[in-house]
């Protein structure tokens, strides 16, 4: 699977009621971890201070990932989405083989 960076602003229309607002929000929950489940959603961070989250995800392409991952999300009709397309680098820490830390004491 490919993996994409997303950054996701949300606003709730004016004078939408609370409890669909609620209902909403924790369908949110729900279908996250659903998409945690199946690896599509690999990471989800909020930048401190900011209404808005940035998250790793993973698809077989962008098509399928507005398809059948974000766009199941309850909140995707109030949402604005930025989607970055990422791969690998060659020194990704985080890689197997990757860059290696050293110990510059040694």
């Amino acid at each position: 699977m490919r993996e994409f960076l997303v950054e996701i602003t949300t606003r709730i229309p004016e004078g939408t009621d609370p409890a669909e607002v609620d209902r909403r929000r924790a369908a949110e929950a729900v279908r996250a971890k659903e998409l945690a489940a199946t690896g599509h959603l690999v990471r989800l961070w909020r930048p401190v201070g900011e209404l808005r989250s940035l998250g790793l995800w993973r698809a077989a392409d962008e098509a399928e990932l507005h398809e059948t991952v974000l766009g199941t999300l309850p909140l995707r009709s109030w949402m604005t989405l930025v989607v970055t397309a990422v791969e690998s680098h060659p020194n990704d820490p985080g890689k197997p083989g990757g860059a290696v830390k050293t110990d510059p004491t040694a």
